[in-house]
């Protein structure tokens, strides 16, 4: 048995649909400027950029219904609703028509950003941990295994706040599909089971307040909701 200094933290997991049992985490990406009308909105050309990914930590996933506290240090939260990908199998080199056979399951999710802390550091070439990788930044809702929802390739990704409709695109106006995002991955660093990619926000990304609600749907996936509450 291996002894520690401290006794290690508990893993990080998300709910399954329907199932006591949840899902570990392994690492989170998350793809950028996936959906060309949010590149443009963000002042860059779509069809010009090869596929580029930056990470969160595993820990910072939060469930479904969570009340998250506005984060320190920013004045510009901002929601970007996604198509979140969970793998079961990993690999490297990873050929595209196999990619799919590497999914465990699809679930709803919502990548907080801190876009004051994030536009800054773009500006100074920095990184952008600080403004994607802080905590209850990777929003997560239960996952859907693939044997019930299949493969998500088209279909509706809307998200409101306190009822308005904010983002409201198709899953098939992506840039990068699932497959092209899983192989491009894969040759560059190793996939293993338990890793989420969160697969990129369509235009309208806008920001919050503190008892802001955030409701997000996926056809076929149903909808989450997470509200933002003053910090303590």
């Amino acid at each position: 048995m291996t002894e520690y200094v401290f006794e290690p933290p508990a893993p990080a997991t998300v709910a399954v649909v329907g199932s006591a049992a949840r899902f570990p985490v392994r690492r989170i990406f998350c793809v950028g400027r996936n959906y060309a009308a949010h590149a443009r909105e963000m002042g860059k050309d779509p069809d010009r950029e090869p596929p580029f990914f930056f990470t969160k930590p595993a820990d910072a996933v939060v469930d479904d219904g969570t009340r998250i506290p506005y984060p320190p240090q920013t004045a510009n939260l901002h929601y970007e609703a996604e198509l979140v990908v969970a793998l079961g199998h990993g690999g490297v080199d990873i050929d595209e028509a196999a990619a799919l056979d590497h999914v465990w399951g699809y679930a709803i999710g919502n990548d907080l950003t801190r876009r004051d802390l994030q536009l800054a550091a773009r500006d100074m070439g920095r990184p952008w941990d600080l403004g994607k990788g802080f905590d209850h930044s990777a929003v997560c809702g239960p996952l859907h295994p693939v044997a019930a929802v299949g493969h998500p390739g088209q279909g509706f990704i809307r998200l409101d706040v306190n009822g308005e409709i904010r983002q409201d695109a198709d899953l098939a106006d992506m840039i990068w599909s699932i497959p092209e995002q899983i192989a491009f991955l894969s040759r560059s660093i190793t996939l293993m089971a338990g890793d989420l990619i969160y697969s990129g926000t369509p235009a309208g990304v806008g920001p919050l307040q503190a008892n802001d609600v955030i409701t997000i749907e996926i056809e076929g996936l149903g909808q989450i909701t997470t509200t933002i509450v003053h910090a303590d």
